[in-house]
């Protein structure tokens, strides 16, 4: 399902800090599905980077939050998710049966990325001056969460040689 168009040249203060919010709520929500899968195919390196990248987007959203509720209290929400789709959020096809932790930081690390251009992109469609800053700002966020992932890749050792694909179910016909 593609996102709505946003026109960032439109976009107040209030709305930008929302739609930066349902983002991480967004990538919140995927993150934890697919800490859900892990712990159910007996992955639990992935599943606890997946929840450890979840709390961070948790984290994120609720700052976000408050910082639009301190500057425009009680005033309602103009944008949903329907104005987004996988800006943040990993994509469903990410997750595999077989995911190692290197598999998961991959997945973090693109999905930063995919911000980072989101943001990258509009900033220079923003006219009001807040929403600019508010785009830096979150561009910077995001460049160093990119640095965050990186750094706990360079722990990990390299994956063994298995291919994640040979421990996929395939369908089988039966007589």
């Amino acid at each position: 399902m593609p996102a709505r168009t946003i026109d960032f040249a439109k976009l107040s203060l209030r709305d930008a800090l929302d739609l930066a919010a349902l983002i991480e709520e967004e990538a919140r929500d995927r993150y934890v599905e697919f800490a859900f899968q892990m712990e159910t195919h007996h992955t639990p390196d992935a599943a606890h980077f997946f929840r450890f990248m979840a709390a961070n987007e948790e984290k994120h959203r609720v700052q976000l939050t408050l910082r639009r509720e301190a500057l425009f209290p009680r005033q309602p929400c103009t944008v949903s998710q329907l104005d987004l789709f996988e800006i943040e959020a990993p994509e469903y096809d990410e997750a595999r049966a077989y995911m190692t932790a290197r598999g998961a930081l991959t997945t973090a690390l693109r999905c930063e990325e995919k911000a980072w251009g989101f943001f990258k992109r509009a900033l220079p469609a923003a006219k009001d001056a807040e929403v600019k800053k508010l785009f830096q700002e979150l561009l910077e966020e995001e460049l160093m969460h990119q640095a965050l992932v990186k750094k706990e890749l360079e722990k990990l050792p390299a994956d063994d040689a298995f291919d994640a694909k040979d421990f996929e179910d395939r369908p089988e016909a039966h007589d």
